[in-house]
C-alpha cells in the first residue's frame, strides 16, 4: 500500500527539511526560507524537536523580522543598476571562494557595467526586453553571435540571482539568444610546424600539448600539475578538472606526449607542468599575446582563415583530427568518444563538430546520392 500524501504545510509555519536537518519557516509573501534558532542563537536540529521550532517561530512572529514586503514592493524599490552591482558582489565573493575563474569575473563585472551605463537607473519594474534588444544593438563591435549570446547569459543570471536571492521580478525570463555559430579553425600540420618555429620556446611546448590533448587552453591545460598524472601499464593518464563545467575526467594520453612531460618532469620538478620563461603558469594575457606575435611574424594577420588562429583553435583542431583519423589511419572517432575525451556532451559536440567534420554521420549521406 502506497503512504498517504502529506499535506503541504501553509506558509508561516515551522518545516523541517531533511537535507540539513534543521527547521525553517517561509513568511507569507515571501519565497526565502528562514532557518528557526535556538535561544542561544544556534540552528534547531531534529526532525522530533517541532515543539522548539514552534516556539522559535512564535518569537519571529511578534520580532520586526516578521513584516515581509510583498514582491511588487521589493521589485519596485529594485533599480537595474541596483541588480547589476549585487551580482558583481556575488561573483567578487565566489571569486575568493575559487568557484569561479578569474577571467570570468572580470566578464561578468564589464558586461553588466556596459549595462548598467545604458539603463542602470531604470527601475527594474519597468525593464522590458526592448531595452536588452536595443542595448544589444548599440554595440558595434558586437559582431559576434558568440559575443552577444555571453552578453546575454551574464545579464539574465544577474536577473537571476535578484529573483533567487531577493524576490525581485523582471520580464527578461525567457529572453532568446541568437543561434550558436562555433567558429571552427582547424590548424593545418605544414602551419602547426611553421608556427613552432616562430614561436616562444615554452609557448610551443604549451600549444603542442593543447593540440595532441584537446583540452580546454586555460581553465584545463595551464593548470594541470604533477599531481594530475598517473601512470598505468597502458599509459599514461591526466586527471583533468575544468573550472567551466566543475568536473573532473580521467583521458588517456598519447605517447609522444607522455614522453614529452617525462623529459619535463625530470628538469623542473613538481608545480605546474607547463611553464612560461619565468616559472610561472600560463595566463590567458601572457599566451595569448605570444601567440598574436608569432601570428604577426608568420606574415598570417591579413589572412582570411589563419588570421583567426587562437590558442582555442588548437582544442578545434585536435577534434577535427580525431574525427577525420588523422592519428588513426583514417579511422576517426565517434562523436561519443570525442564528447568524453573533450569533456563536452555528444549534444555539444555534435553541434560544433559533428556536422562539419564528423566523417562517420557524412560518409552515409554520400552512400545515399551514390557518390561512395
Amino acid at each position: 500500500m502506497s503512504k498517504e500524501r502529506q499535506r503541504r504545510r501553509s506558509r508561516g509555519s515551522a518545516w523541517y527539511w531533511k537535507q540539513t536537518d534543521c527547521w525553517y519557516y517561509t513568511a507569507p509573501g515571501s519565497q526565502k526560507r528562514v532557518r528557526l534558532l535556538a535561544l542561544d542563537g544556534t540552528p534547531i536540529r531534529g526532525a522530533t524537536c517541532r515543539k522548539e521550532a514552534e516556539l522559535s517561530l512564535a518569537r519571529e512572529r511578534t520580532s520586526d523580522r516578521w513584516q515581509c514586503e510583498s514582491t511588487e514592493e521589493v521589485t519596485a524599490a529594485w533599480s537595474v543598476g541596483r541588480v547589476c552591482s549585487e551580482y558583481i558582489a556575488e561573483c567578487e565573493r565566489r571569486l575568493r571562494q575559487g568557484s569561479i575563474g578569474t577571467d570570468y569575473e572580470k566578464e561578468v563585472r564589464r558586461y553588466l557595467n556596459v549595462f548598467a551605463k545604458y539603463c542602470g537607473a531604470l527601475p527594474v519594474a519597468h525593464l522590458k526586453r526592448g531595452h536588452l534588444d536595443a542595448w544589444l544593438q548599440n554595440q558595434d563591435k558586437w559582431r559576434s553571435t558568440a559575443t552577444q549570446r555571453f552578453a546575454i547569459t551574464i545579464v539574465l543570471s544577474a536577473f537571476a540571482h535578484a529573483s533567487e536571492n531577493f524576490q525581485v521580478k523582471h520580464s527578461l525570463l525567457g529572453f532568446s539568444k541568437p543561434p550558436q555559430r562555433p567558429r571552427l579553425h582547424s590548424i593545418s600540420p605544414e602551419d602547426e610546424a611553421s608556427f613552432y618555429r616562430a614561436a616562444d620556446p615554452c609557448l610551443a611546448d604549451f600549444i603542442f600539448a593543447a593540440i595532441h590533448t584537446g583540452l580546454r587552453p586555460f581553465c584545463e591545460l595551464a593548470r594541470m600539475s604533477t599531481g594530475h598524472l598517473v601512470e598505468t601499464p597502458q599509459g599514461m593518464l591526466w586527471k583533468v578538472y575544468s573550472s567551466k563545467t566543475d568536473k573532473t575526467r580521467v583521458v588517456p594520453v598519447s605517447k609522444l606526449v607522455a614522453k614529452r612531460i617525462r623529459q619535463r618532469l625530470q628538469k623542473q620538478g613538481d608545480g605546474p607542468i607547463f611553464r612560461n620563461r619565468q616559472g610561472n603558469a600560463w595566463k590567458k594575457p601572457t599566451a595569448g599575446g605570444l601567440f598574436r606575435l608569432a601570428r604577426r611574424t608568420l606574415g598570417w594577420e591579413n589572412d582570411p582563415v589563419k588570421g583567426k588562429y587562437s590558442c582555442y583553435s588548437c582544442r578545434h583542431t585536435f577534434a577535427h583530427r580525431m574525427l577525420s583519423g588523422y592519428w588513426n589511419k583514417g579511422a576517426g572517432c565517434s562523436i561519443e568518444t570525442l564528447a568524453e575525451l573533450m569533456g563536452d556532451t555528444p549534444s555539444v559536440a555534435y553541434d560544433h563538430y559533428g556536422r562539419e567534420w564528423g566523417k562517420h554521420y557524412q560518409d552515409p549521406l554520400w552512400a545515399a546520392i551514390g557518390m561512395e
